[in-house]
């Protein structure tokens, strides 16, 4: 059963194009997530607090949300236990992996890293969800593979965060595999839950989920979040969980409303590309020809795979992975 997205009214063309630009804008927003976590690494924001601090300003801004719209906090034990618990922790991964993938390995590299997902997925699928394999979808696997090997290897200043004291080219190499697996973990709970609760509630309770967690464990583990101590430091974790997670998502929506999930997500594909522009320009974290080669095989591999998903008639085509929140 498909999730009752409604068509908002206008003709077709219009739509469509306004479609296009809000998954454009959803993957312009998830892309500033690299370069705004960097700025915060400035203010001397720990690694383990940036995820919490921007969860939990989504959280609030996703109860204010729901103020006017209280289906939103309606959820049975399984979906509270699952979604709220499960897929909580997996954004607690993911927040916490994903800060020392941008520092481990650059902006462009942690986006890469971050776009295996979708490779898992398709590998975990078969198993849990019964979609079938198929020689394409290995096919791509291995072309965004590669890229992610060329971008990793490309960027030019990895050393230069490990020599300042912060994450290690290995850490930051572990840690974006490890958003990843988050992330890929978040899409398949999706793919259960969203038909039964919607996708705007499945993705309140799991950053709910995750902020409640990481509020938890962060203490427990010496890693206490402790707010930034700048103005600068607040407007940089504003913009990470009003922007980058609340906003980003709500364009996400509002573009399938509009156009298929597959195209939407190929158009959301620019995210990669935004981070490594910024942090181009804003940080100097250079790319070798390989590595922007690299970064645009992994775009150009993972936007196939969705489009190719749009167009097939087949039993086996997956819906694009839900919008939990990615880098």
């Amino acid at each position: 059963m498909a999730t009752t997205i409604s068509t908002p009214p206008g003709s077709g063309r219009v739509r469509i194009l306004a479609g296009f630009l809000f998954a454009l804008g959803a993957g312009t927003l998830w892309g500033t997530t690299g370069p705004l976590s960097t700025a915060l690494y400035s203010e001397g924001a720990e690694l383990t607090a940036v995820g919490f601090w921007r969860i939990l300003l989504a959280t609030a801004g996703f109860i204010v949300y729901g103020l006017f719209a209280p289906s939103l906090f309606r959820i049975d034990r399984r979906g509270l236990v699952l979604v709220g618990l499960v897929g909580g922790a997996l954004v607690a991964l993911f927040e916490v992996a994903y800060q020392f993938a941008i520092q481990g390995v650059g902006v462009a590299g942690a986006a890469t890293l971050l776009y295996t997902a979708p490779i898992m997925v398709a590998v975990l699928a078969r198993p849990l969800l019964g979609e079938r394999l198929t020689v394409q979808r290995l096919a791509l696997a291995v072309v965004v593979l590669v890229g992610v090997g060329l971008t990793v290897s490309g960027h030019v200043t990895a050393g230069e965060a490990e020599a300042a004291g912060g994450a290690s080219r290995a850490a930051g190499i572990a840690g974006g595999l490890l958003s990843a697996a988050g992330f890929a973990g978040s899409t398949l709970l999706a793919r259960w839950a969203v038909p039964r609760y919607g996708a705007v509630r499945v993705l309140f309770y799991e950053i709910a989920g995750g902020t409640v967690i990481l509020g938890v464990l962060l203490p427990l583990v010496g890693q206490t979040p402790v707010p930034p101590g700048t103005l600068p430091g607040w407007i940089y974790i504003a913009s990470l969980g009003l922007g980058a997670v609340l906003g980003a998502n709500f364009c996400y929506f509002a573009a399938v409303r509009r156009i298929d999930a597959a195209p939407t997500a190929v158009a959301a594909s620019i995210e990669p590309v935004v981070g490594a522009l910024l942090a181009l320009l804003l940080f100097q974290q250079y790319l070798t020809g390989g590595g922007w080669l690299g970064l645009f095989l992994v775009v150009g591999g993972v936007a196939a795979g969705y489009w190719r998903e749009a167009f097939s008639g087949s039993e086996e085509r997956a819906p694009a992975p839900a919008p939990a929140p990615p880098g």
